[in-house]
């Protein structure tokens, strides 16, 4: 894995003390405390990524208030947010649950992130992150990326008047992806390797940047990113309540965790009294904790050569695989992969739905079928499928599909398709 650092930066003062004034950040792993920055990452104890604990206590939830206000996106909810002083918005969240009418039987719906402002899941997160950014007086965003991130990343600095350095995978980002992140005016910096390779170099380069310097680094390592991420699993309870699964693609694993976070943020406010099991699934190739999972193992089985027609999830060393296995083991779910075959067709199948997404998404759909011919999932199960990015991320993979096109130069022609 990718050596961690624990800080990116300093800063002290009122304005930290006013941002996280509710939040502890708790070592899931030795139980150790420490008061809340917006650098600390990493237990400076055993290195395990850090939890952030908001005192639920001192929250007071107005569901009306909120539902008045949907159309505000992630910030509908922002008494259980980090307190900013700016917000940097594109309005982001609020996107459809759509049931699935046409290709399947059961009780499915799609959370369709896609409908994000730059396309994927990313933004929610990405808000908060920024925000911070503006609120302490950051000057650059730095993320390492499949592209999605970077894409977000770069359409956020953008909109905070903030500097953004993105570090990708040389030949291993989609071109929607890449090509957003230079519309949205981000320095792109490509490297040899996968992104694992990627986010090592962003974080050795911050173990060198000096305290004063205020470079914000956005990966999921970063807590606070993952705080805007948990929203999905409220904007989910107010539409349908609680679901008995929620199935998650899983890359760098840090977007399960979350919405299962904000699960467990509704059962602690009272607002719920059941938790939904949560299911990661990942592509065959590029599996490190499904294959750890299937063979009863405690830590993944890291690679350094991921491979998947699933650009989004292909990471073979997820830093954030211990928060995964606690949302999956405490919900009582589970881990499985798909072939790049089975995403294909589960594309296609969202496709015949009027959902466009990228083959990352198509995992959740995919693993949904499995588990229902396995007979795991059962036609009247309650089912959310995270569909994490829009299809037109990742056009190439879609014109590969079998298509009718055809050439045609008459009316007649035309009359014998419609016949």
């Amino acid at each position: 894995m990718p050596r961690r650092s624990c800080t990116s930066g300093d800063l002290s003062g009122n304005k930290i003390a006013s941002i996280f004034r509710r939040y502890t950040l708790v070592c899931p792993r030795c139980g150790r405390e420490y008061e809340p920055t917006p650098f600390r990452f990493c237990c400076e104890h055993c290195g395990e990524l850090l939890d952030a604990v908001l005192d639920l206590s001192r929250v007071s939830i107005d569901l009306e208030h909120i539902r008045r206000n949907r159309n505000v996106g992630v910030w509908a909810f922002r008494d259980v947010l980090p307190q900013v002083s700016h917000v940097v918005s594109l309005r982001e969240g609020n996107t459809p649950l759509l049931k699935l009418e046409n290709v399947v039987d059961g009780k499915v719906y799609v959370k369709y992130e896609g409908l994000n402002p730059t396309g994927s899941f990313k933004d929610r997160g990405m808000t908060v992150g920024v925000s911070i950014a503006k609120s302490i007086g950051a000057r650059y965003i730095i993320v390492a990326s499949t592209g999605n991130t970077a894409a977000s990343a770069a359409a956020y600095s953008s909109r905070g008047g903030l500097s953004c350095l993105v570090v990708v995978p040389h030949g291993g980002i989609a071109k929607g992806k890449l090509a957003q992140a230079v519309l949205y005016g981000a320095k792109v910096v490509e490297v040899e390797g996968n992104f694992d390779r990627a986010l090592s170099l962003v974080l050795d380069t911050l173990r060198k940047v000096g305290k004063d310097n205020l470079v914000y680094l956005l990966n999921s390592v970063n807590v606070w990113r993952l705080e805007g991420q948990k929203t999905t699993a409220y904007e989910i309870f107010l539409d349908i309540g609680v679901p008995d699964y929620v199935i998650v693609p899983v890359g760098n694993a840090g977007n399960i965790y979350a919405i299962w976070k904000g699960f467990m943020e509704l059962r602690e406010l009272g607002l719920i009294d059941k938790m939904p099991r949560m299911i990661g699934v990942q592509a065959e190739g590029a599996a490190p904790i499904a294959y750890a999972w299937q063979k009863g193992l405690s830590e993944p089985l890291f690679t350094d050569n991921p491979r998947t027609v699933a650009s989004a999830i292909r990471i073979g060393r997820p830093v954030n695989w211990y928060r995964a296995w606690r949302a999956v083991v405490r919900s009582g779910g589970m881990f499985l992969t798909v072939s790049d075959e089975e995403i294909i067709e589960a594309q296609k199948l969202l496709g015949k739905e009027g959902i466009a997404v990228e083959p990352a998404s198509a995992t959740t759909l995919a693993a949904y079928v499995k588990l229902r011919e396995s007979g795991v999932l059962e036609r009247d199960d309650v089912v959310v499928l995270i569909a994490t990015g829009h299809g037109l991320k990742d056009p190439d993979i879609i014109l590969t599909l079998n298509a009718e096109r055809y050439r045609v130069s008459e009316p007649e022609d035309l009359l014998k398709l419609l016949a």
